[in-house]
């Protein structure tokens, strides 16, 4: 197995999206294998309680791998081993032929999560190719009727930003100063959210004084000073099979991955709105609209055509080659040069 030039390819690899852009997986290289594993550190325990979103992420971590090593025509599989006490998901492995995927390395670098405006939402026929890339694992895309979304996510933002562990971790995972080092390697950058300078300051500032701000509302406040529905596109729901398991969530990330490659090769993009989720009663109602058990609901994102290329996210990769002893946990460190419940 030639792990050397995998691990020439590992920055790319690290382009998969993650909740806040927390980028929680690690790699492991062994004499025969490279397990896939996750750093509890960058997991968010308040804002996603039940892992969801970090098993999501950990199957979009492992599908960006097998396609990156495979449009290098490195021949590697998956093979499952999902272990919470070990904190690891599974291994990729020599095979006999390279994965086989209609996507490339260049699909991997150019996906960008888009906060901006949208021209309009997906076509017919791009609708029809995401929901045949879910119901090839078992599950189903659906259109969002639009009819309450608006009070919904305004009631689904207000919840999330009244509690105070879930905003502590929002605020640790902000870049909203590109003067400190971390704005370059991780997080959720003004940029990337669409701030301008003024609003990421206020940002700041408000959250800064959340204790005293909060009972005064704070959180109704924050919830009613930005509508992304406003900013167009339409929004979709993927449905998993059901009863999935923390294992099966994995995989089901790979799917999610797949569906947004998927758009980005139809010229779109996504826009991750996982407070519909993560709020229950927002999530029953979703569930409700479309006539499906809301617990299959595992992640909801406001998808159209950009009307501007969306800024790229930073990514917290070591330069190639810096490795330690084969075998040894990966460590990883800013770059210092190059430049988002959100994925990015």
């Amino acid at each position: 197995m030639d792990l050397a030039a995998f691990r020439a390819l590992e920055p790319l690899c690290w382009r998969a999206p993650s909740a806040h852009n927390t980028q929680p997986w690690r790699l492991r290289y062994e004499r025969w294998a490279i397990t896939v594993g996750w750093d509890p550190a960058d997991a968010l325990p308040a804002g996603d309680p039940t892992g969801r979103d970090l098993r999501l992420s950990l199957g979009a971590f492992v599908e960006t791998c097998l396609i990156v090593a495979a449009d290098a025509g490195l021949r590697l599989d998956w093979v499952a081993d999902h272990d919470e006490a070990e904190h690891r998901v599974g291994r990729l492995r020599p095979a006999r032929q390279p994965y086989r995927t209609p996507f490339d390395a260049g699909d991997v670098a150019d996906r960008r999560t888009h906060r901006g405006r949208f021209t309009d939402g997906p076509d017919a026929g791009s609708l029809t190719a995401v929901d045949d890339v879910a119901r090839q694992a078992g599950g189903a895309v659906h259109v969002v009727p639009a009819g309450r979304l608006g009070a919904l996510r305004r009631a689904a933002d207000r919840q999330v930003y009244a509690d105070p562990a879930v905003t502590a971790e929002l605020r640790r995972w902000l870049r909203l100063d590109p003067a400190r080092p971390e704005y370059l390697s991780d997080g959720l950058s003004d940029r990337c959210l669409g701030l301008s300078r003024p609003a990421a300051t206020g940002l700041r500032a408000a959250l800064a004084a959340y204790p005293v701000l909060r009972p005064l509302g704070l959180p109704r406040l924050l919830a009613a000073g930005d509508d992304p529905l406003a900013r167009g596109g339409a929004v979709l729901a993927l449905v998993a099979p059901p009863d999935l398991d923390a294992a099966g969530q994995v995989e089901f990330g790979r799917v999610l991955m797949r569906m947004w490659l998927t758009l980005h090769a139809a010229g779109l993009a996504a826009h991750p709105l996982s407070q519909l989720v993560d709020v229950g009663a927002t999530r029953d109602a979703i569930g409700a609209s479309l006539d499906v058990a809301p617990a299959r609901i595992v992640h909801v994102t406001r998808v159209g055509r950009p009307v501007a290329p969306a800024p790229r996210s930073a990514r917290r990769v070591e330069a190639a080659g810096s490795e330690a002893a084969v075998g040894g946990r990966r460590r990883v460190r800013p770059r210092t040069s190059s430049m988002t419940p959100v994925a990015s």
